[in-house]
């Protein structure tokens, strides 16, 4: 059976549109990113939530008796000044119907393509006084404002403003003065909310990443616990190096842009968090036992008692998955060229660089440059060569993270492996390797970060790895796959991720994409089988579409994948 048609106008006009694009300038795989944009648009919804409204009824509306409904509302108290009423990207129209922010974040990504006015928009509508919150916190997701997610607005806004044009004379500086001067607050309030230690290790929160790990991390732990989370403090450090790249960008002194002291200053504030950060995620608690583990080279989530021991596995919750990967993206690189333009930054740099010969230096490279004769670049970063070559391994083994499809959420290798854990005697609780569906029923159970392959993160690795490569260069190489023999530089590491997660949405040699699995509807029926669903999640050894299915939100991001994969092809002479 066909799929329906819209009526005769709308073909008509579709028929016009199409006659006046020139196609062939997108080169191969056309089609699929057609449907990607497609899905992106038609998730835009009018979204209207009065938060006010809800707390206290209105008129004859009153607040809802069923107590579920009742608490989720009485959840976003803090929020009586939200009022939306405002056209929003959402993760999708039928399960996802209301904004979250950090999906969000991703959204504006493939947006900043084809409307980038629209996505520097919403940018700016979700900093506003009517959504942020006035300690500077962002809003979460409708269910629950005051929840915690990663920080990738400051990500998304730098991404979006250089997309934004090719010249940097022509990027938009007055949208990235205003976004940055809003998430300075929302920086301030990470900072003194989600480290109430003071030792620059963050907690709290479920990340985004809802099952990833033993406990619901929106609740309170066990009384007597306390958790150090790898993930929550390396976002912190990617917050931080971001915000170093867009003041560094506002300092001026190139471009015909005069140098702006207040931003140089606020520059080497952001140098002094990341390093301050990066120290404790190696250090915390003694040279050996931060976060890394040095036994197994890896970066894990750390539980305290309130007696200060540590008790379990040297405290470490030894579980292999994005939780440890997510450190990598804290990086960036910095050329000396830059800082001659900014004398004010490069003296504090200096400053810095000579009087912290030890541990933190460790993680601020620096080498001779490609780009400038007689000049040096930098590289900031949480793990160091030896511990990046460490992660590396796991990242690439197939038999871990790596799948025919992508990077997995959590390694492979917990499918015969499982890790258990218990406090106080209690029932154990395990985390397994599951590439499909959640077998638990956190957060509803429909979905799954012990397994399946999420886009979202796997774009973020891809672009750390092509950073990676900027400062170490075409001479560094590392085993890709693992235990193949095949040598490859990161930017080629980076590159076979990408052919991997393009693989998803692309006919293999029997004609099948991957993500419609045992579909026949989509594999084979001619009526269906160029249609595209972009879901939410894809189980980690077959690739399938799960969770949502039409979540071209941060799905959407597949696009940049298969647009690099187009480029190849083109310069190896294929169309």
């Amino acid at each position: 059976m066909p799929p329906p048609t819209h009526g005769a106008e709308y073909e008509r006009l579709c028929d016009s549109r199409n006659k006046k694009k020139d196609w062939s300038q997108w080169g191969p795989y056309l089609a699929e990113r057609q449907w990607a944009y497609a899905g992106l648009l038609n998730s835009k919804q009018f979204y209207y939530y009065i938060v006010k409204d809800w707390l206290d009824g209105e008129g004859k509306h009153f607040m809802p008796k069923f107590d579920e409904k009742r608490q989720a509302i009485l959840k976003n108290k803090e929020w009586r000044h939200m009022a939306c009423q405002d056209i929003l990207s959402v993760p999708d129209k039928w399960e996802y119907p209301w904004v979250a922010a950090w999906d969000l974040a991703f959204h504006l990504i493939p947006f900043a393509h084809i409307d980038p006015d629209f996505a520097k928009s919403q940018l700016k509508l979700i900093m506003r006084e009517w959504y942020m919150h006035a300690n500077g916190q962002i809003m979460a997701y409708e269910m629950n404002l005051d929840d915690v997610n990663p920080p990738v607005i400051a990500w998304s806004a730098w991404r979006v403003y250089k997309m934004s044009a090719v010249s940097v004379k022509e990027r938009d500086r007055d949208f990235l003065t205003s976004v940055f001067l809003k998430l300075l607050l929302n920086f301030s309030w990470w900072i003194n909310r989600k480290d109430p230690t003071n030792k620059n290790l963050f907690s709290g929160g479920f990340m985004g990443l809802d099952n990833i790990g033993f406990f619901d991390r929106t609740e309170e732990l066990p009384e007597g616990m306390t958790m150090k989370q790898s993930d929550g403090t390396s976002w912190i450090a990617f917050f931080a190096v971001v915000m170093l790249q867009i003041s560094l960008e506002l300092s001026g002194g190139q471009d015909g842009y005069p140098v702006n002291d207040a931003f140089q200053d606020i520059s080497s504030k952001f140098v002094e968090h990341f390093v301050d950060i990066i120290h404790a995620i190696n250090t915390f608690g003694g040279a050996k036992n931060g976060l890394w583990d040095d036994e197994d080279g890896f970066y894990y989530d750390q539980v305290k008692y309130a007696n200060g021991d540590v008790k379990h596995l040297k405290g470490k919750l030894l579980v292999r998955s994005f939780v440890g990967l997510i450190p990598l993206l804290a990086v960036s690189v910095i050329e000396s060229q830059r800082m001659d333009m900014l004398p004010g930054f490069k003296k504090r740099f200096q400053h810095f660089l000579r009087h912290n010969n030890n541990g933190p230096r460790q993680h601020i490279l620096e080498k001779e440059s490609t780009k400038n004769k007689n000049g040096l670049t930098y590289l900031l970063t949480i793990p160091n060569e030896e511990q990046l070559r460490r992660i590396l391994k796991y990242l690439l083994d197939e038999n871990e993270f790596l799948s025919e499809y992508g990077l997995r959420s959590l390694s492979k290798y917990h499918e015969k492996h499982p890790f258990t854990f218990s406090f106080d005697g209690e029932d154990e609780q395990e985390v397994l390797y599951v590439p499909a569906e959640s077998l638990c029923g956190m957060y509803g159970g429909n979905s799954n970060w012990r397994g399946p392959i999420w886009l979202c993160i796997n774009y973020l690795l891809v672009e750390a790895l092509e950073r990676y490569h900027r400062y170490y260069g075409d001479s560094w190489k590392v085993e890709c796959p693992t235990r193949s023999g095949q040598m490859m530089t990161l930017l080629e590491v980076s590159r076979e991720i990408t052919r991997r997660l393009t693989k998803l949405f692309l006919r293999d040699d029997q004609g099948r994409r991957p993500c419609h699995g045992d579909d026949h509807r989509f594999q084979k029926d001619p009526h269906w089988r160029d249609l595209l669903l972009f879901h939410e999640y894809f189980h980690g050894d077959s690739g399938q579409g799960l969770g949502a299915s039409h979540q071209t939100g941060w799905t959407a991001l597949i696009i940049r994948h298969i647009e690099d994969m187009a480029k190849l092809r083109i310069e190896n002479g294929h169309r």
